[in-house]
């Protein structure tokens, strides 16, 4: 017998879903007191939305933590760089000679590489939203302050010029892709010699600044003499150098413990030291330690906005005033040695600055796991193009380069995945602006011993040299030992590309040379000769 059919009536029809699937079960009180104890939908703040602090695995503790480390890992530099660029040339009994950057202060350097840092970890958070920051490169500063000015004759107005170039042409270089033709076109033994060069350059410099190293009419340069039972022996005299070197080894034994922040720790340790030392040799009426003293006693002020008047009048905006104004090198050097000058600066300020954000970006992303699928940093076209426009704000601020710091690795390390850890140390720079009276009673002798410490870290690229073959161990050596003992990165750089297509050449191997390496070589070649660079 025929089944019969029933037509359901409209209101019996089963209704379809989007993903046509089987209707649950009806619930159980089982599955209701589950519903009832399972959490709502946590709702996201504009915050959490903006950088994607959640989607990414990550909670607001932990990026204000990361930020914060960040910060305390990297802050020396406000110190490190206003006295690098306030610093003064002193003669073999420690009078001082001249001031390198004349009429420029503390604090306003202060406030300018404040700013720098400031304009450049909001970039890294808001257009790029990754947990790195910023700053005035070390390295770089030394470049300008030591070659630059010191050597080459350039005002610091002029200098910012040059630095505001580097800005707008790697800017130019990251938009349209050629900073990678550039960058391969360097010979990979200068590229692994940079670094190495960098590191004992700023160590050389840190151990000048702290007296540790001296001139010598005989041998050029001397260790301190600590014999304490030579004839004319001042207490005063080894206070500096002395604390510099202990200063540096307490940074390399809270490195090797792990300890976060070790630099400025060290920095602040080796400023106490230094006054408790300079104490004793007051007590003991040793005329160098008494002008310490008198020296805080004369020019220390609570008011932190005289570094912010100082900044307005001596910093801020010189890059347009006066930068362009180059009578005062035209007045002794010819036209065709500034061209020179000009060249040779801005490529070692583009190839220096390139090479570091790179190297940094992919060591401090690796760290966190913020590598794409092809293992390349994610965002980074974006970071490449903050550390760009940082540096165009840097220059016109007043200070050097400014760059992604590989201590923001630091901050990733303890869990930084957003642009909302850059954001936090950000705001950690903007308090620290006001804090400028504190940081001027921080002495040469203690940032010496970071800027000793950044010297051992960068030799680590040492290791990358294949010292077995001939041809890349001359090349890597010219680059890093004339940068050292010639003073200058730019000659360092030219001297390792021109090495490179001589040895290539008179080993046969023409075609390793490319283009673009010609190209550099015969500058460089021209540079030297019409110009002191």
């Amino acid at each position: 017998m025929e089944e019969e059919k029933v037509t359901p009536t409209p209101a019996e029809e089963p209704v379809e879903t989007a993903a046509a699937e089987p209707a649950a079960p009806p619930p159980t009180e089982e599955t209701a007191s589950a519903e009832a104890a399972a959490p709502a939908p946590k709702k996201l703040n504009a915050f959490d939305k903006f950088f994607g602090i959640t989607a990414s695995g990550s909670t607001f503790k932990a990026e204000i933590i990361a930020g914060l480390t960040t910060f305390m890992a990297m802050v020396y530099i406000l110190m490190v760089n206003a006295g690098m660029f306030s610093a003064w040339i002193f003669d073999d009994a420690g009078e001082p000679l001249f001031q390198i950057i004349p009429g420029l202060t503390y604090g306003a350097m202060y406030i300018a590489t404040a700013i720098g840092a400031i304009a450049g970890t909001l970039l890294m958070a808001l257009l790029a939203k990754m947990p790195l920051a910023q700053a005035s490169g070390m390295g770089v500063n030394a470049f300008v302050v030591y070659t630059l000015i010191l050597t080459s004759g350039l005002t610091y107005a002029n200098a910012m010029v040059l630095t505001l170039l580097d800005g707008v042409i790697f800017v130019i270089l990251t938009v349209t892709g050629l900073r990678k033709k550039i960058f391969e076109a360097i010979p990979v033994a200068v590229r692994h010699a940079i670094p190495v060069g960098i590191g004992l350059f700023i160590a050389f410099i840190g151990m000048q600044n702290a007296g540790v190293i001296k001139a010598n009419g005989s041998t050029l340069v001397e260790f301190i003499s600590f014999n304490v039972t030579a004839e004319g022996f001042a207490y005063g005299t080894i206070v500096a150098p002395l604390v510099a070197i202990l200063g540096v080894i307490a940074i390399a034994i809270m490195a090797k413990k792990n300890v976060k922040g070790n630099i400025l720790w060290g920095i602040l340790g080796s400023a106490a030291l230094y006054y408790a030392l300079s104490a004793l040799g007051l007590a003991w009426g040793d005329a160098a330690c008494k002008g310490v003293f008198t020296q805080i006693g004369e020019t220390f002020s609570f008011n932190p906005f005289g570094a912010f008047a100082d900044w307005g009048t001596q910093s801020v905006g010189q890059v347009f005033a006066n930068g362009f104004d180059f009578s005062h090198y035209l007045s002794t050097h010819s036209g065709w040695s500034l061209a020179g000058v000009i060249f040779a600066s801005a490529l070692s300020l583009c190839m220096v600055d390139m090479f570091d954000t790179i190297g940094t970006l992919y060591g401090a992303c690796s760290k966190g796991n913020l590598l794409d699928e092809n293992g390349a940093p994610k965002n980074m076209n974006k970071m490449m193009l903050c550390d760009a426009i940082g540096t165009c704000v840097g220059a016109v601020a007043g200070t050097s380069t400014v760059t992604t710091f590989v201590e923001s690795s630091a901050g990733v390390s303890a869990g930084g995945k957003t642009g909302f850890t850059s954001l936090i140390t950000a705001a950690c720079f903007f308090v620290a602006m006001f804090l400028s009276p504190i940081a001027q009673l921080i002495p040469s002798a203690a940032t010496a011993s970071a800027l000793i410490w950044v010297g051992v870290l960068m030799m680590g690229s040492v290791t990358k040299i294949d010292w077995s073959d001939a041809a890349e161990a001359i090349v890597a050596f010219f680059t890093f030992i004339i940068m050292v003992l010639g003073y200058s990165i730019s000659k360092g750089i030219g001297i390792g590309i021109i090495a490179f297509v001589l040895v290539k050449l008179c080993t046969g191997k023409v075609k390793e040379i490319s283009v673009v390496t010609w190209v550099l070589a015969a500058l460089f070649i021209a540079t030297f000769l019409v110009s002191s660079m």
